[in-house]
């Protein structure tokens, strides 16, 4: 693992704390071990933390079958506080973890018009080791969508 592919780009991300994984389970520990692996594979220097963070950190409102819910409304509305805390980092992507956190953060992010992109955690685990293939490239931004290739 490596974040030399972002030494030139110096594309700036975030993480979001998934509640099952950090708030509700295994606390700030886990989400010390997320921030060791994230900052590997973006440079430490891109990484923005979201604030509050790891055990304290917001709920992104798509989880424990709310994002399937039918409540589309009711789930943005209360993801809107997600939203804002990505903003106002400044990061050009958040990393998701868990898949439905990545996919009610994609979905405030295209909802609420915010521009910034959101990739699972292996996605850049892979990218970071120069063995993400052409067809697992989805939810990078054109930024990335070549890197590596």
């Amino acid at each position: 693992m490596s974040s030399d592919w972002n030494k030139d780009l110096q594309v700036k991300f975030t993480v979001q704390d998934p509640c099952q994984l950090v708030r509700k389970s295994f606390g700030d520990p886990v989400a010390e071990d997320l921030r060791f692996v994230v900052k590997k594979v973006v440079g430490e220097e891109n990484f923005i933390d979201m604030q509050p963070n790891r055990s304290n950190n917001f709920c992104c409102g798509g989880g424990g079958g709310y994002l399937q819910s039918g409540y589309t409304e009711q789930r943005r509305q209360y993801g809107k506080l997600k939203f804002d805390q990505v903003m106002s980092t400044g990061a050009t992507y958040c990393i998701a973890p868990c898949h439905n956190c990545h996919s009610q953060i994609h979905d405030l992010s295209e909802h609420f018009e915010g521009g910034f992109q959101v990739v699972h955690l292996w996605t850049l685990i892979c990218l970071s080791m120069g063995v993400l293939g052409e067809n697992e490239r989805s939810y990078l931004g054109p930024d990335l969508a070549e890197v590596g290739l």
